[in-house]
C-alpha cells in the first residue's frame, strides 16, 4: 500500500515468479513494513548472535536458515528489508532497534551485493551474486549460486560465530 499511496516520488512493485512461503506477521510488523525494514523473527532467547537481512523472495530462505541455526543453539534475528531507501529515512533510534550495533550481519540478496555493505559493514557477509543472464529453473539457479538455507547458515557461522574475517 505504501508504494501505491506514495505521492512524493516514484514507486516500484517487484513480484517473484516463484511460489513463496507465507510469512506470518503481527499488526506491528505489518505497520513497520512502511518503515522499509522490520524485525520479522526475533532470535531465540531475545539476544541475537547474528542477523540475517533479506528482501523479497530471500526472506523465506532467511527464515529456514534461522530455524536450522536455532537447532544448533545459534540465536539469529531475521530482518525483512523491502525498501532500503525508505529504511534510510527512518530515525536513528528506529534503525538501531532493527539493526542493533555490535551484532554481525549477513545479507541475502539474489542479486548484486554492492549496496549491502552499508547494512552489513565491512565485517559482515553477503550471500548474493554479481553476474547476470543465467537461465534455468529457480531451484537450480538458487542451488548453483548458493541461495540455500545451508549456505546462509554457513555464512552466519563463518562470519558471525567463528569470526572468520576472510569469508566472502
Amino acid at each position: 500500500m505504501a508504494a501505491v499511496e506514495r505521492k512524493d516520488g516514484p514507486s516500484s512493485l517487484i513480484f517473484s515468479r516463484q511460489n513463496l512461503a507465507f510469512q506470518k506477521r503481527d499488526t506491528t510488523q505489518i505497520a513497520n513494513i512502511r518503515k522499509g525494514a522490520y524485525v520479522l523473527s526475533e532470535a531465540a532467547g531475545g539476544k541475537p548472535q547474528a542477523m540475517i537481512i533479506a528482501t523479497g523472495s530471500e526472506v523465506g530462505l532467511a527464515m529456514e536458515a534461522q530455524k536450522a541455526l536455532a537447532a544448533e543453539g545459534i540465536n539469529v534475528r531475521v530482518v525483512s528489508m523491502p525498501s532500503t531507501n525508505v529504511f534510510d529515512k527512518q530515525s536513528q533510534a528506529y534503525k538501531d532497534s532493527v539493526l542493533p550495533k555490535g551484532v554481525k550481519r549477513i545479507s541475502v540478496e539474489a542479486g548484486v551485493t554492492d549496496g549491502w555493505y552499508k547494512y552489513v559493514g565491512l565485517d559482515g557477509a553477503m550471500v548474493g551474486m554479481n553476474t547476470f543472464g543465467e537461465s534455468a529453473p529457480a531451484s537450480d539457479l538458487f542451488k548453483h549460486f548458493g541461495f540455500t538455507a545451508e549456505a546462509v547458515a554457513a555464512a552466519v557461522k563463518e562470519r558471525a560465530i567463528n569470526n572468520d574475517k576472510n569469508f566472502n
